[in-house]
């Protein structure tokens, strides 16, 4: 392994033939409660592709946002060309010759490609009228499409061409802008072999035309693939440096998970029940199109489920709460088929859902505490057409006191909680409802160590009560500590099970990205 931190210029502080072209010196980012980034240091060569690694939540976007000028660093400098630069703005990155390409395109499909790359930058011919150079916009794209090896016109529409092909247009849109640095964040994520097959080309060309590339992904096959060198950021620290003949899968999981698992999570063994949910060759739409996925829940069992960013967790849970149809398969609750159309149909067949977004998708921020807790049974207490008070009040005050929701009382508007309390009456919301199953998405997140220690509390709990508990986590600790058993996701598909005394970091992390086996 090797050190990145080098000085970027010699001692005359001209850059030299052996400086990086970029140069970051331990840049620091902090949040409300969060310090993303503390220190990080990191060299990119010119023409060379480096790839940038981590878990979820190691830092890597924040990092590559600064470098793009999304945001500014707290401390710490960035050289580039071996003179030190400030970047707070987009418009000043792009001046400077580096560009970042989204994970999520930003291409606008009503236009042709020429109207895309040139976007906000639109050549115009002299004169009093500054009207737009067509015939010189769509000769300019056509030399960057020639570059990114894309055999179409100027003027076709976008919406016609394929994720591979609109992934190259926003290449292509990079380089018009004479980027020198090149940051794909994710870029495969959506492509198909083949495509990805002709993006690592175009990789490569780049790299011998002096274009150097910041390569983010979790699909370590690829990193290995494609990059000189891997980063590895942790906790927003640098956690080490592998070097070309370095770089393999497991000196890449072994420096991306090395860490001790916390100590808090109380789970005492007990025998689960009869199946509470089984799903059967359910097939989910977008990434899990091409697979079928299978499993069981038993009732007192918590069983995690594992992987990276894009593997379809997420969508998964979205699915059997019925907020997205499912493509094909059969689910059944308790013993009993049940047909998932709609999110009232899985309330009635017994299942609940916490989603990952709370403030989006879980509550209504403007409304009182009790509001929100008894929204979910609504119809259930209801006298005559009109809502119970009394009995809306006693589900509150019930639901307060057993999950310790720390407020001033349930008049108290929900947007003045915490972030741990706000989850907890998202959980209220549900749990009065009395569920059979219970689908958790990052029920941790966001909130403060005493807070998810009350909620591991409250999952253990409910396993002891009979609840069945399916829960998505990207806290490599919330699913070694809580799980009785782990599904680990890779690309929509379900790559591995892992019993409880089978769980550790590295065996999740081989299955999440991509290999069949720990071993």
């Amino acid at each position: 392994m090797t050190d990145s931190a080098q000085q970027p210029a010699d001692q005359s502080g001209q850059a030299s033939n052996a400086t990086p072209l970029l140069f970051v010196d331990k840049v620091s980012k902090r949040f409300p409660g969060v310090l993303a980034l503390d220190r990080v240091s990191m060299t990119l060569g010119r023409g060379e592709v480096l790839a940038v690694i981590g878990e979820n939540g190691a830092g890597k976007s924040t990092l590559m946002k600064i470098l793009a000028g999304v945001q500014t660093p707290d401390s710490g400098s960035i050289t580039l060309d071996g003179q030190v630069v400030r970047i707070d703005s987009v418009r000043q990155a792009t001046d400077l010759g580096i560009a970042l390409i989204h994970q999520e395109l930003n291409l606008s499909d009503n236009l042709d490609v020429a109207a895309n790359v040139f976007l906000g930058r639109e050549p115009v011919i002299g004169g009093p009228m500054k009207l737009m150079h067509r015939a010189k916009m769509r000769a300019d794209t056509q030399k960057v499409l020639q570059r990114v090896g894309l055999d179409i016109a100027p003027d076709t529409q976008v919406s016609t061409l394929s994720t591979g092909q609109q992934q190259m247009v926003e290449i292509a849109k990079a380089l018009s802008t004479d980027a020198r640095v090149l940051i794909m964040d994710e870029p495969t994520s959506s492509l198909s072999q083949h495509e990805t097959e002709q993006l690592f080309k175009v990789i490569a060309d780049l790299r011998s035309q002096g274009v150097s590339v910041v390569y983010i992904s979790h699909r370590l096959g690829e990193v290995k693939e494609v990059s000189d060198r891997v980063v590895v950021l942790r906790d927003g620290c640098n956690a080490g440096e592998l070097n070309r003949d370095e770089v393999n899968h497991d000196a890449m999981v072994s420096l991306m998970v090395g860490r001790d698992v916390s100590q808090f999570y109380k789970r005492t063994p007990h025998t689960p029940g009869d199946v509470a949910l089984r799903v059967s060759n359910l097939r989910v739409p977008g990434v899990g199109l091409a697979h079928q996925v299978s499993f069981e829940v038993r009732a007192g069992e918590i069983v995690g489920v594992a992987g990276l960013v894009g593997a379809g967790r997420t969508e998964l849970l979205e699915v059997l709460f019925g907020a997205t149809r499912a493509v094909g398969g059969s689910v059944e609750v308790c013993g009993k088929p049940v047909d998932i159309r709609s999110p009232r149909d899985a309330i009635r067949a017994g299942l609940a859902l916490v989603p990952e977004d709370r403030k989006q998708q879980g509550l209504f921020l403007e409304m009182a505490v009790r509001e929100n807790i008894g929204l979910a049974g609504l119809r259930r207490w209801q006298r005559s057409g009109f809502v119970d008070r009394a009995k809306a009040r006693q589900v509150s005050a019930e639901m307060i006191r057993q999950l310790n929701v720390k407020t001033p009382g349930d008049q108290q508007v929900v947007q003045y909680l915490s972030g741990g309390n706000q989850q907890k009456v998202v959980l209220g919301k549900w749990l009065s409802l009395g569920p059979r199953v219970l689908l958790l998405d990052e029920p941790t997140r966001g909130i403060d160590i005493g807070a998810k220690e009350e909620i591991y509390g409250l999952m253990e709990k409910l396993a002891r009560d009979g609840v069945a508990t399916l829960f998505v986590s990207s806290e490599m600790e919330e699913v070694l500590g809580m799980s009785d058993r782990t599904l680990v996701m890779h690309d929509g598909r379900i790559a591995g099970e892992l019993q409880r005394d089978e769980l550790s970091e590295q065996a999740i992390m081989h299955l999440a990205t991509g290999r069949e086996s720990a071993a």
